[in-house]
This record gives C-alpha cells, structure tokens and sequence, in this order.
C-alpha cells in the first residue's frame, strides 16, 4: 500500500513537469508570432497620444486634434471651425488648406468641404524630421478668408522617439467637457476677460417720458360739440400733416354756437367792406380825414381774418381740427359727442423720434451727480438691458433740489426713440458715476449662482472648461466686475453657461479626448 502511494506521487510529479514544459513552449510560440508582424505590440501608456490646440483670430476658432508628426506616418486631423459672432456657429462649407512648412520648403493639402459641419478631416504626411515647423490652416469661404498659424511643431524621425517625447497629460479634475458638436447646437459665446475703464454704478429707478417738444397738444378752436373724423381715431394711430381728426359744431346751442358765429364774423366782413369801399372814394376826394380812413381799412382787415380764420377749416357744419404735423396719437382726452370749450385739449400727437429718461437719485448719492455721464436701463416688460450709447442718447441735466416732498433729484437723459419703448413706463436704471479706473470686466451672463457663490466657465480648451468661483464688483446691468478668480486673456463663457451646468449635472457629459 505504501509502495502503490509512492507511485502515485511519483506519476503526477512527473505530470506537472510535463505541463510546464508545454506552456514554455507555447509562450514561445507566441512571442515569435509578435515578431513575425515587425514590431511589438507597445503596452499600456506607450501609444502615441493625440494632442489638441485651441487658437482664436477675430473671426475663427480652431480647435484641431493631432498625432504627433511622424517622417513616412499619414496624420489625420480633425480640424474644429467655428466662426465667430453673437453666436458661435460651425464652419459648414468652405475649402481648408493645411501646410506644413519650415522657411521656403513644406507640403500641403487641401479638403474642399467638411467631413461634418464644423469638421474638416484633412491628412499629411511628413517628409523631413525637424523641429521650428508651422502648421497653417487656410479657410476660404464665400464670404470671408482667414489664416490661423501653429509655431514649433515638431516632426519626429520615428514613432519610437516621438513616444519617448511626448509629454504626461496632467489631470485636471476640475475641468468638465464639452463638445462643439454640443456647443454649436445652443447659443453658445465666449469672450477673453479684458481689462477696461469702468465706473460706480448707482442703481436707482426712473420713468421714460416723452421729450420735450416732440409733442404738440390739439385744442378747441372754438366752443361746440366735438364728434371724430373717423371711427379709428385711437391712441396709437399714425396722422399725417393736415388730416382732419375732429370736428367742432355749433349743435344747436344757443350761446356759443360755432355756426351762429361765423355767420355773425360774416356779417360784420361784409359790411365792414362796404364801409372799406365807400371810405375809399371819399379819401380821395378829401371828404374824410385820412385818420378816419385808416381806422376804417384796420377794422376791414380785422373782420376779414376773424371771418378767414373761422372759415378757413369750417367743414359739413362745423370747423374741423387738423393735425399739425406727422407723427402719432399718445392720447385723445375727449369723448365723441362731449361738449367743449374754445381752448379745451382734444388730443396728444407726438413724433416719437426722442424721449426722455429720468432717473430719481437718491440722497446719499447727491455729490456724484456731476459725475454721472451715461447710464443702462432695464425695462420690466422684456427685461432687456439697454445702454445709452447704443440709443444715441446724452446726458441733458441734473437737478440742484429735491422735488416737494420728494427724497431723490432727478437726473435727465434724452435717447432716440424705439418701437418697444412706452411714455410713461417705469423702469430700472444704472447711473455711470465717477470712474474706478482699468478693471476686469465680462458680460452679466457670463455669470452663474449656485447658493449665493458666483461662478463662470473658463475655457481651458477647446472642449474643456473649468468652473471658477468669482467674487464680483460693480455691475451696470449689461456688465460686471470681477475682482478675483480669473485673470485677464482667459476666455470665460458668456453665452451658454448655464448648459454647461446642465450637462454637467445630467451625467451625460463624454468624455474628453473623444474621436470624430
């Protein structure tokens, strides 16, 4: 029995010897089949890794991404255009050249449409390893060129020494992506933060009024009954010069009567004509003192323009009363049917071309008033900032009192005249003070809050961003001032922000470095 275990022991021994010699042979097998392709296969981080370069000129953005060059390798690019504007958009048509030279020698080749919108897919394949080569990417559209240059590139004499080049990517783990595919689907901006004069900003509210002088109040010219030229003579309504809006009749009163009155200024012309006449023939016969002749032709003149000037716009019974000039109705202050007097306002035309804005300063505020010089506004009904300069506006005076029982002084501005701004709407104001010099400044909607920290989105590249707290200063409205958390030439979003925030907080944000 114990003869029978030895055997045993000695038989799988010899077993396990066996096998291992066969797993060496076939590791061997293996390692000769690697041979066989040329070269092995590299292990983990060994792989050329792709690069990106983001570069801005007034009218393009280029976000390319890139193998490292290599002598006798093809490289494909995947080339990112975006043009620039109030809305950063793709690049879907248009031809893109990409040369790579060094002094006067180099290559280059020429896609004539994007593989996708906004992405060109062109390929090179170097000939001369060297480093101090540019890359120069043309754009040639129908409407516009442009020509964007990456200095110091390199091209490797193999792949083996551009892996051994090529620097560690260093994580970021407060940078977020997001693709330009995504960006151009949204309204979607960004702008370098920059430094710029600035101001104190007194945030009061006010009123928009209209201007003084572009408006003309209507009047009875006579006392009567007052009926309408049309049945759509309503606040609003265009008029032109000399279209008759209302009409004065006598109506059968009895004092006062319109009618009756131009019969008696009749009357008295006719026969303050006859007397005219005969004083005439007696003057030149030395009958009448040239005195007497005189008072005599004053008091024909007199009757005939009393008799003129109600005559004149006597229509179907009654005077009628004519715009004066062209513009619109602000305000009709009568009713059809109600009875006037001569003097009376009937209506409001104004030409709409200038209004005035008042701003009511408070009291703390009153030694900066003679350094106010423009201001923004806010208007409730679409909430939209407007500033002064856009609007042709200027600073027309500032009061040296408080109103009676008032506790601000008034600050007045003339702008031109707009079809969604209404006389007499009340709206936010943000007076321009004295200024505070250079200062960091983006737009209002660069600017997000989340638990009362403020943040922005600076882009750290093409498709990565950076969410950076800030700490903000003074704000007209359209602009603020950032006092600290990012420095001047970095890009910050300034539209499409709050996307970013979303796709961030939906989890479905691709990862970076993604292949087109």
């Amino acid at each position: 029995m114990k003869q029978s275990k030895i055997y045993y022991l000695v038989v799988a021994t010899l077993f396990l010897i066996l096998a291992g010699c066969h797993n060496t042979k076939e590791h061997s097998h293996n390692e000769a089949t690697e041979e066989s392709h040329g070269h092995p296969h590299p292990s983990e981080g060994t792989e050329l890794a792709s690069t990106s370069h983001t570069i801005y000129t007034d009218k393009t953005e280029l976000f390319v991404e890139f193998k490292p060059l290599v002598v006798g390798q093809t490289t494909s690019f995947a080339a990112h255009l975006t043009r620039l504007g109030s809305n950063f958009k793709p690049l879907t048509a248009g031809q893109l050249t990409v040369s790579l030279v060094k002094g006067k020698q180099g290559i280059r080749t020429t896609v004539d449409a994007p593989k996708s919108p906004g992405i060109f897919g062109p390929k090179l394949q170097p000939k001369t390893a060297g480093s101090g080569y540019q890359l120069l990417f043309d754009i040639k559209t129908a409407d516009y060129t442009d020509r964007i240059i990456l200095d110091q590139v390199t091209v490797y004499p193999d792949e083996k020494t551009a892996i051994a080049q090529q620097p560690q990517e260093e994580a970021n783990g407060n940078e977020v992506s997001y693709l330009k595919e995504q960006a151009w689907k949204t309204e979607f901006a960004n702008a370098p933060v920059k430094k710029q004069p600035f101001y104190n900003i007194i945030k009061t509210t006010g009123q928009i009024m209209p201007a003084q002088g572009d408006e003309v109040i209507l009047t009875a010219p006579a006392s009567g009954v007052v009926s309408f030229s049309s049945s759509g003579l309503v606040a609003g309504k265009a008029v032109v010069a000399g279209r008759g809006l209302f009409t004065i009749k006598g109506g059968g009163l009895t004092e006062g009567n319109i009618n009756v009155r131009l019969g008696e200024a009749r009357g008295r012309q006719q026969k303050a004509k006859l007397d005219y006449d005969r004083a005439t023939e007696l003057v030149k016969d030395q009958i009448i003192p040239r005195k007497e002749y005189e008072a005599i032709r004053l008091e024909y003149h007199n009757a005939q323009r009393e008799y003129q000037a109600l005559a004149a716009n006597f229509s179907g019974g009654g005077i009628q009363v004519k715009a004066p000039r062209k513009g619109f109705i602000r305000e009709i202050q009568v009713t059809a049917g109600q009875f006037v007097e001569a003097g009376q306002p009937l209506a409001t035309i104004t030409q709409n071309q200038k209004l005035m804005l008042r701003a009511d300063v408070p009291q703390q505020y009153f030694n900066q008033l003679k350094t106010i010089t423009s201001a923004n506004f806010r208007t409730p009904s679409d909430n939209q900032v407007y500033q002064l300069s856009e609007l042709g506006g200027r600073l027309v005076s500032y009061g040296r009192s408080t109103g009676t029982g008032s506790y601000y002084t008034p600050v007045f501005f003339q702008i031109n005249n707009q079809p969604q701004f209404i006389p007499g709407a009340f709206i936010e104001v943000f007076l321009q003070a004295n200024a505070i010099g250079e200062a960091l400044v983006v737009p209002m909607s660069a600017i997000l809050e989340e638990q009362g920290i403020c943040y922005v989105y600076v882009q750290t590249g093409g498709e990565s961003f950076e969410k950076r707290e800030v700490k903000l200063g003074a704000s007209d409205a359209a602009q603020v001032q950032l006092l600290s958390g990012v420095q001047e030439g970095e890009r910050v979003v300034t539209k499409g922000a709050y996307q970013i925030k979303l796709a961030t907080l939906s989890g479905t944000m691709p990862a970076h470095g993604h292949e087109h």
